[in-house]
């Protein structure tokens, strides 16, 4: 954990310094007001009544005062657990009951859901400023350093919580070596100038606290759109970028004159995760920004991650990287811990991540060896890089042979006429699944197109590979950082 004083530093050696920016406009903070800004907000959850140890629910859209709640809870000892402000009530009841939040604070544009809430809640209207501009910050510091009580996205079912113990705030302490190898894959330093592109309280948020315990600056976009994120690039001189596949997707579709007209020479790292990038599409993002993209895998949960360069993944296409935290060790699944060879498919566990507990969980999260697992399948090669098949949630099981999803989505995806897809297991009375295509097509769909690319998948895959049916849509089920639900797929077309 990096010390409570990190902001207050850089407060003082650059006051005058932009700390965070909106993409766009004129709204922001420097470092001395980012600083004065959590003070204030620290007084007024002790002046609620909230302890340290407490936590708060935060439901708020993108902007500079979500990042100055973040680090009045630090100072306030606080956990705070961002929120999606796409959940719906019964989405978001379960998660504030299940973290035993004390307090709610909403923008304004979230009043309703806020008070549909049974929970204390704090408006950002004019009375919360009001209130923050008359408050004494001469408080007595927490003992404890707050942090961030983050949930998983729930692909595959309920969120769950991940909560790790605070820091004493009298102790100093390194980073862990895991946070010190992100943040030197990151490459974040005074000079950085990063655009935060998807939702804050989606993990990847975490990444603007980095950048300004860095002292470098943040620029928010408040809602992701192509052109407006180019715009940023030229305007605000943005170093480094974080985005997902789809974001590639849509910055490609813009017009050839769109896309030519911003000066992106400030550039110099665009880092992409979250979800598989169709090999097409990366390859197009190069062609485009140069060698500046790099991937990497990890979690929420931060068990382990990996990390890979443009050079590297031409080299390796549809590699993840190598591991920045610890070995990675490929294990049967079917529970015996047994290492599997190179090249063969298993469970991905890692070495070397941040020990994790899910939230009410009385098991650990490790094997007795103490490694970690996002519950992925994978294989690595002679090299020690990481090639991703499916989650284990995912994997279909027909006639007892285990089938990837993912190896059939590369070859679908690779059809002229296949926009996206996502490939599951559906029930079927003699093999007890089945594979399915769910297609995103290019252009008209009919049954013979429907023919044709199980005709193609049979030249490229074994047969028992091949989808036995497939399923057009106009668009595939995601959250909003880009995840695709299957399970959503799976109750529509099963």
């Amino acid at each position: 954990m990096i010390s409570l004083d990190a902001l207050r530093r850089r407060a003082r050696a650059t006051p005058d310094k932009p700390a965070i920016w909106t993409a766009n406009s004129v709204a922001g903070l420097t470092y001395a007001e980012l600083d004065d800004r959590a003070d204030r907000i620290a007084a007024l959850f002790r002046q609620v009544g909230l302890t340290e140890g407490q936590t708060i629910a935060l439901l708020l859209e993108n902007g500079p005062e979500v990042l100055a709640i973040w680090w009045g809870a630090r100072r306030a000892g606080l956990y705070y657990v961002p929120l999606s402000t796409r959940l719906l009530h019964d989405e978001l009841d379960y998660i504030v009951r299940d973290s035993a939040a004390a307090l709610l604070v909403a923008s304004l544009s979230q009043a309703e859901p806020a008070r549909a809430l049974d929970l204390p809640h704090l408006l950002l209207d004019e009375s919360f400023t009001g209130r923050l501009a008359t408050l004494c910050v001469a408080i007595e510091p927490a003992g404890v350093v707050g942090r961030e009580l983050v949930y998983s996205s729930g692909t595959t079912g309920r969120p769950r919580g991940v909560k790790r113990p605070m820091a004493r705030a009298c102790e100093v302490a390194g980073l862990p070596p895991l946070e010190r190898q992100i943040r030197a894959m990151c490459g974040f330093d005074e000079e950085t100038v990063y655009l935060s592109v998807s939702p804050l309280y989606h993990s990847t948020g975490r990444f603007t606290m980095r950048v300004i315990e860095a002292g470098g600056t943040v620029v928010i976009l408040p809602k992701f759109d192509a052109a407006a994120a180019l715009e940023a690039i030229e305007r605000h001189r943005i170093t480094h970028s974080q985005w997902v596949p789809t974001m590639f997707a849509r910055l490609l579709a813009l017009p050839h004159g769109e896309r030519c007209r911003h000066d992106l020479s400030s550039h110099r790292v665009a880092l992409h995760a979250a979800a598989p990038c169709p090999p097409a599409v990366k390859r197009a993002m190069i062609d485009w920004w140069g060698p500046i993209l790099g991937e990497y895998y990890g979690g929420t949960e931060n068990a382990g991650v990996t990390f890979i360069t443009t050079e590297e993944w031409l080299e390796r296409p549809g590699s993840v990287g190598r591991s920045i935290s610890g070995a990675i060790h490929i294990l049967a699944e079917d529970g015996s811990e047994r290492e599997l060879p190179t090249g063969e498919i298993g469970l991905v566990y890692f070495e070397g991540g941040l020990p994790f507990a899910y939230l009410h969980d009385e098991a650990p999260s490790t094997t007795a060896r103490g490694y970690s697992t996002y519950g992925d399948l994978g294989h690595v090669d002679e090299a020690g890089y990481l090639f991703l098949s499916d989650r284990r949630s995912d994997l279909i099981i027909s006639g007892g042979v285990n089938i990837y999803p993912r190896e059939v989505e590369l070859i679908l995806e690779s059809h002229p006429q296949v926009r996206e897809c996502a490939v599951i297991g559906l029930p079927d009375p003699e093999y007890g699944q089945r594979v399915h295509a769910v297609i995103v097509a290019k252009g008209q769909t009919d049954p013979a197109l429907a023919s044709n690319l199980i005709g193609y998948c049979r030249e490229r895959l074994s047969g028992f590979k091949c989808p036995r049916t497939i399923s057009f849509i106009d668009e595939l089920p995601r959250n909003e950082v880009d995840k695709l639900l299957k399970r959503e797929l799976r109750a529509r077309f099963g």
